[in-house]
């Protein structure tokens, strides 16, 4: 879908088409759902954060500033919606009990799973990256999956251009250690394992 389309699409949402609101829905959900489940650890939450964007989307593209390509404003509102639910969860995991914030959902939307389900050959490196911190995992995350500029990124995070940069390489570095030390643990499992064979 181009631009243009895409901002008819908008204008018909802002004038009551619940019909343009679904389109726009399916044109971004793959997209919304892929980049939420690398900024979200708990995957039981990933259903949940995708439902609060959709609902701060609807509620904000009267608002939405068609000089502003639309995927960009698109990623800002999923950062922001991630880093609120981030924020939110921690609140309660200091309250509430653990084993209650982790209790599945018991609802999965079915094109959500099937979503799921085509992410899962990325899951080793997804798995990665969910280990570095937050601001650190947001940089990678619109840096490689959503082909982010660093201008797009200090943009969007409220970061000068230097410390998207910064972040970045960084993040890099972690994301090699982390790679390298799984690396050495599959060799010395597989020699364990070749040991017990012989």
């Amino acid at each position: 879908m181009t631009e243009d389309e895409l901002h008819e699409w908008i204008a018909k949402v802002n004038q009551g088409n619940k019909e343009a609101f679904r389109r726009l829905y399916e044109h971004s959900k793959e997209h919304v759902y892929h980049t939420v489940s690398f900024l979200v650890s708990n995957k039981n939450d990933v259903c949940d954060v995708v439902s609060e964007v959709y609902t701060e989307l609807f509620k904000a593209l009267p608002s939405y500033n068609y000089e502003t390509p639309y995927r960009s404003w698109l990623n800002g509102l999923i950062i922001r919606q991630t880093r609120s639910w981030n924020r939110k969860l921690w609140r309660r995991f200091r309250i509430i009990n653990r084993s209650k914030l982790l209790e599945p959902l018991e609802h999965t939307p079915e094109d959500m799973e099937q979503i799921h389900l085509r992410n899962e050959q990325g899951s080793e490196l997804a798995e990665l990256v969910q280990k570095l911190s937050y601001k650190h995992s947001e940089v990678i995350v619109l840096r490689y999956f959503q082909d982010c500029s660093f201008e797009e990124i200090s943009e969007l995070l409220d970061i000068p251009l230097s410390t998207a940069k910064s972040r970045h390489r960084v993040a890099l570095e972690k994301l090699r250690k982390q790679a390298q030390s799984a690396m050495k643990e599959n060799e010395e499992a597989l020699l364990y394992v070749h040991r017990k064979s012989t």
